[in-house]
């Protein structure tokens, strides 16, 4: 945090390394005791990475979220002079003022504000201060459908002081009725600048600015990707002064840059495009399209579609879907490991399908969605002409995995598939029955309690039970922190020849080390030419993945007589 002057640095910092050190050292020492903070599903000691080191790790909150064994010391403040370069502990008095929570605002506000889901503990909140005058601005819950958890929409309100119950609603039409994902004060003014997530176009994120006074909102960067604090699009809004937001933008088939945009004038100026020669790479040879089609239900879908270099009218490529969200630039969907541009370089359509953003209660329901989405596509582009729907493949991660095992289930249309992390299985729940607050989410979630609570409904809903309907060879290339969740499915199809199962060492849900990504893409590229187009790689040391694959095919068509398993020598 950078002094109004520019000339103190404000810090903090939790745990020393050393004192992470002795700790993680006792409790090998002494034995680690298995209680509601351990991920029992992953390694006990040291088995995750912070910054490269290795660091034991434990849950932190209600999920997933995951941080180091002493995550969560309090922190303590320090400041540097940076005239002096010199650095000094800050007492109390100095420190920063935490973020503002619910319970710093009124108990009579008609909800409580919306939640900013980055996974950072403890919660922040769509809540932001006004640090001239103490004004509030907020983002409440819209009306929600009983079959949703959640609202798809947002309202945006501003507080003349934290202990108001009435708040001041923007009603103009560019922000009614809107996903608004971040909002900010503009240093000195009476205006707001908000951030709008639109599903209609993609999630196209643009920029507006709110004069709390005034009511009018105006318009300040209109963009047709992403415009937003980093590469991530959920938790990091643009740096903002007075005058200027600079920002990293992206489109699906542009690669980041660094902006500063002139908020007065809303003049876009590039500071920093490290990637010059790969965006206009892709722009020459497979530049991506935003595409439109209903499914049987009426329902809209979008998504980003890289057609095949050299399609030739008459002789349709296979194509390869992708579901769950399609923000900035696409290397290979949410997680990237499936590389669009270079598979759609190598003759197979590529396509990142946007789920319809709802959080529905029935799980059954979020799945079919994404089945229904790959059908219709698949009819849609193929009664065009543009793909060759007996060629389909399919991959993705957390949700995206989820549904392509259901699509797997509930549909013929995938003729070979990739995931990379686990659906609900039974060892799953048992790994995370010991924190109540995870039980407590899951049931809520999923409906499900212990498979001798709900048998039926895990009948349903987990792929385990399912594996007699799973017919296409699945690619698991699973994150060493979840994959033992889910072996009740992967090792069975293992068994018969169906799966191939990969694992990272040290990689959580979303893979980070460079030479893991890289091993992923190649992987995945070299499984879909093979099972879509019948390529292999000649290169000598990809000979045994080859030999897999072919057996895998020899006795998927051996027990599958009768059905059609493309793939070639």
């Amino acid at each position: 945090m950078l002094s109004d002057d520019g000339r103190t640095l404000k810090y903090s910092v939790g745990a020393t390394r050393e004192e992470v050190s002795n700790t993680e050292e006792a409790e090998y020492d002494h034995g680690i005791r298995i209680d509601n903070t351990v991920d029992i599903a992953a390694g006990l000691f040291r088995s995750s990475k912070l910054n490269g080191r290795p660091t034991t790790q434990r849950f932190l909150g209600d999920w997933f979220t995951t941080g180091p064994l002493l995550a969560k010391m309090p922190d303590r403040w320090k400041a540097v002079d940076l005239t002096t370069m010199t650095a000094r502990d800050l007492p109390v008095s100095e420190s920063p003022a935490p973020p503002l929570t619910p319970a710093d605002l009124s108990p009579d506000l008609p909800a409580s504000p919306v939640k900013i889901l980055d996974g950072l503990l403890p919660q922040r909140y769509q809540i932001t201060r006004n640090p001239g005058d103490g004004r509030v601005a907020v983002l409440l819950p819209g009306p929600k459908d009983k079959k949703l958890a959640v609202s798809r929409y947002v309202e945006l309100a501003m507080l003349p002081n934290r202990h108001a119950s009435h708040p001041i609603y923007c009603m103009d039409e560019l922000c009614r009725y809107k996903h608004i994902t971040d909002i900010q004060w503009r240093p000195g003014s009476d205006e707001v600048l908000f951030t709008i997530d639109d599903y209609d176009e993609g999630h196209a994120q643009s920029i507006y600015g709110w004069n709390v006074v005034t009511g009018k909102v105006r318009p300040i960067v209109l963009s047709h990707g992403l415009v937003s604090g980093s590469q991530r699009y959920w938790d990091i809004p643009c740096a903002l002064s007075s005058v200027t937001l600079v920002c990293v933008a992206a489109e699906a088939d542009h690669p980041p840059r660094l902006e500063a945009i002139d908020i007065k004038t809303s003049h876009r100026q590039i500071l920093f495009a490290p990637n010059k020669g790969l965006d206009a790479d892709i722009a020459a040879t497979v530049p991506a399209k935003l595409i439109r089609w209903k499914d049987a239900q009426g329902r809209e879908f979008t998504g980003q579609f890289f057609e095949a270099r050299g399609a030739r009218v008459g002789h349709p490529p296979p194509l390869f879907v992708n579901f769950y969200n399609c923000y900035g630039f696409l290397r290979g969907g949410l997680g990237n490991e499936w590389p669009f541009a270079t598979l759609a370089e190598d003759g197979i359509s590529a396509l990142c399908i946007n789920a319809i953003p709802e959080y529905r209660l029935d799980p059954t329901a979020r799945y079919d969605q994404g089945r229904a989405a790959v059908d219709s596509v698949v009819k849609f582009l193929s009664a065009e002409g543009r793909i060759d729907r007996t060629l389909v493949g399919m991959g993705g991660l957390s949700y995206g995995s989820e549904v392509t095992l259901w699509t797997l289930a509930h549909s013929k249309v995938v003729s070979a598939a990739s995931v990379s992390s686990p659906s609900v299985t039974p060892i799953y729940y048992l790994f995370n029955s010991l924190r109540g607050a995870f039980r407590s989410s899951f049931r809520k979630s999923w409906q499900l309690g212990a498979p001798d609570e709900t048998p039926k409904r895990w009948k349903k809903v987990s792929p385990a039970y399912q594996l007699d309907r799973i017919k296409a060879p699945i690619l698991f290339q699973m994150n060493e922190q979840e994959y033992r969740m889910a072996l009740d499915y992967a090792l069975p199809l293992e068994r018969r020849h169906q799966a191939d199962i990969y694992v990272f060492p040290d990689e959580p849900h979303i893979k980070f080390q460079p030479r893991h990504k890289l091993a992923v893409y190649e992987r995945n590229v070299d499984w879909f030419r093979f099972w879509l187009q019948g390529y292999e790689d000649p290169s000598p040391g990809k000979a045994d993945q080859y030999r897999i694959w072919r057996k895998m095919r020899a006795e998927t068509t051996k027990s599958h007589s009768g059905a059609v398993v493309h793939g070639g020598s």
